[in-house]
């Protein structure tokens, strides 16, 4: 068997199903690599070996008794550490919050837990979501594994720096504006942003109340289904049945010949030019679908940086609306990026947030109408690598360099994978989208793409 940190949450079912591994020999392999590797990318916050050897005990008990609760049984999982898990502090990254112990697992823990997933602790992220890689908050920032000099893509970054040097197989991320896609594309993984509302937000801090959206990443496609299966719960909640169709990956194997795909070329060629080396990991994804049996057509969307300045505006209001408090009675206790950035929000009036919530309704209308030609949208994700960790000005324009957070806002589904290595030797990444609530389709086009790519196998050579 290969080493055991890259085994995928697919193929640990398949070895569990056939006795060649065991839950116990899995976790301690785990922690043996996250004790030699975690100081150098700093993924964890913190590690729970002791719960996580007791879980893996138990599934070990439970899987050789044949109580096999599904195929994230014995699977150890990463979570974010803007998301509760009973017992353990929920931190956010941020000296504000250090003393907060969650009293209850938030519902997506309880579900993975239903499912028979192995929690390993609480993974690195920017502060409160917002600030991005900064050194001057309570722990150091996650770097990417595949050079230690740079960032990892955020706000979910310990969650893509964990992927990516091979310390969990699946981890949990959240998404207000791209926190998912994001790293998980820097970091050379898959991350899904659901449907606003397909899982539960509650028990997970809030950045904005409207955007925020909880997601697997993995480093495949196959195994983000098999995560979104658990995370998903039982059939409940406000939307129809229909829209928690199970399971999520059961198209996987259907491949793209059929699907019609809309390529947004002019977000990153006119209204922002990416790098050349993004613009060619683009094209030859398109070529790629195009032999796979895709249809590729060009579409238009709205203007991007219009899409963005809507995002933009409700994601300050709604951050500024949860930190106003803090920030007035303990300032010093933020790190200087989040604070900069949420007290731009207190500038915002209530007719600014009205406005940008009716232009909202355009944009959802807007891709609603693209998707009445097309199955799939295809655009860039990001529009140049990850740049050094320590470069302040470099990070302030690589970050909003993205075409992720229009679909944050319009509330559909979307994937951001790799798709190539720049010369530079980082990933390259694109964005896939679907209708709301259409995973299925979403997932069975990425699983295609994937297929008929190299990328996912590559293994970051963390220099």
């Amino acid at each position: 068997m290969k080493d055991l940190h890259w085994l995928s949450a697919t193929e640990i079912a398949a070895a569990y199903a056939a006795r060649s591994l065991s839950p116990v020999e899995l976790v301690t392999a785990l922690l043996a690599r996250i004790e030699v590797q975690n100081p150098r990318v700093n993924a964890f916050i913190s590690v729970d070996a002791e719960g996580a050897l007791a879980a893996a005990r138990q599934a070990e008990r439970d899987i050789l008794a044949g109580r096999i609760l599904g195929p994230m049984h014995g699977v150890p999982v990463g979570i974010k550490d803007s998301i509760d898990i009973a017992g353990l502090a929920t931190t956010c990254h941020s000296k504000i919050m250090l003393d907060n112990i969650a009293r209850e697992d938030a519902p997506v823990i309880s579900h993975l837990r239903a499912a028979g997933a192995i929690l390993l602790g609480k993974l690195a992220m920017h502060e409160f979501g917002f600030g991005g890689p900064t050194f001057d908050g309570p722990f150091p920032p996650a770097r990417n594994p595949w050079n230690l000099a740079h960032h990892p893509g955020g706000s979910s970054s310990g969650s893509g720096a964990a992927l990516g040097a091979g310390l969990v197989p699946v981890a949990l991320g959240t998404d207000t504006a791209g926190s998912i896609r994001n790293p998980a594309g820097a970091c050379g993984a898959v991350g899904l942003k659901p449907t606003y509302d397909l899982l539960s937000r509650r028990g997970v801090f809030p950045l904005a109340y409207s955007l925020d959206v909880v997601g697997p990443m993995a480093r495949t496609v196959p195994d983000i289904a098999q995560a979104l299966d658990a995370l998903a719960g039982p059939v409940a909640g406000p939307v129809a049945a229909d829209a928690h169709r199970r399971p999520f990956g059961r198209d996987l194997a259907r491949g793209l010949r059929g699907l019609r795909v809309g390529f947004v070329r002019h977000f990153h060629e006119v209204d922002e030019v990416a790098d050349a080396d993004v613009a060619q990991g683009l094209e030859e994804a398109v070529r790629v679908l195009r032999s796979e049996g895709a249809e590729v057509r060009d579409i238009c969307l709205p203007e991007l940086h219009q899409m963005q300045s809507v995002t933009g505006v409700i994601w300050l209001a709604e951050a500024w609306a949860i930190h106003a408090k803090w920030l007035r009675e303990r300032p010093a206790d933020y790190t200087v990026a989040t604070r900069r950035k949420v007290m731009a929000g207190a500038f915002l009036t209530a007719g600014d947030y009205v406005h940008a919530q009716q232009g909202r309704l355009k944009m959802i209308d807007a891709v609603d109408d693209a998707f009445r030609d097309v199955d799939l949208i295809l655009t860039a994700s990001t529009y140049e690598t990850p740049c050094r960790i320590d470069d302040t000005v470099a990070y302030g324009r690589n970050y909003p360099r993205q075409a992720r957070s229009p679909f944050s806002c319009t509330g559909h589904p979307a994937i951001g994978m790799i798709c190539g290595m720049s010369q530079s030797g980082l990933p390259l990444t694109l964005q896939l989208v679907g209708r709301t609530y259409d995973e299925i389709t979403l997932l069975r086009g990425a699983a295609a793409y994937e297929r008929a790519t190299p990328w996912h196998a590559m293994r970051a050579p963390l220099r």
